[in-house]
């Protein structure tokens, strides 16, 4: 029997192989791709809250009323977001709170907190 004959007969036993590996490999590279979308998702939820906490920090320290800085907030922020206003003294504070999108049972509570000391010749 020569080696072409012989590649002939085993080449059938090695056919399933490829349909098994793909099988495990497809709903393992979803699964990963699922992880990261949910990931950038977060990360830009967190990136949103921390610039609406600057933005109305800023605006605070301006000497803007509570009800603008308060929508400027939730302008800037993800919908459905939390934000809280609190002064000591000379120094704003806010902290904007939202989740983060995807099914309930991932979804998380991502926050941002920002102060600005209110500026000069403000009463």
């Amino acid at each position: 029997m020569g080696r072409c004959e012989r590649r002939a007969r085993s080449a059938p036993r090695d056919g399933g192989y490829v349909t098994a590996e793909a099988a495990i490999a497809v709903p393992a590279l979803v699964a990963l791709l699922g992880m990261l979308l949910w990931a950038l998702g977060a990360v830009a939820t967190q990136l949103r809250c921390q610039d609406a906490a600057r933005a109305a920090a800023r605006a605070a320290a301006r000497g803007e009323p509570p009800a603008v800085v308060l929508q400027l907030a939730r302008a800037a922020a993800p919908g459905g977001a939390d934000v809280q206003l609190r002064d000591e003294g000379d120094l704003h504070h806010v902290r904007v709170v939202a989740r983060t999108p995807g099914p309930a049972a991932l979804a998380l509570d991502i926050g941002a907190d920002a102060a600005a000391h209110r500026e000069p010749g403000l009463p």
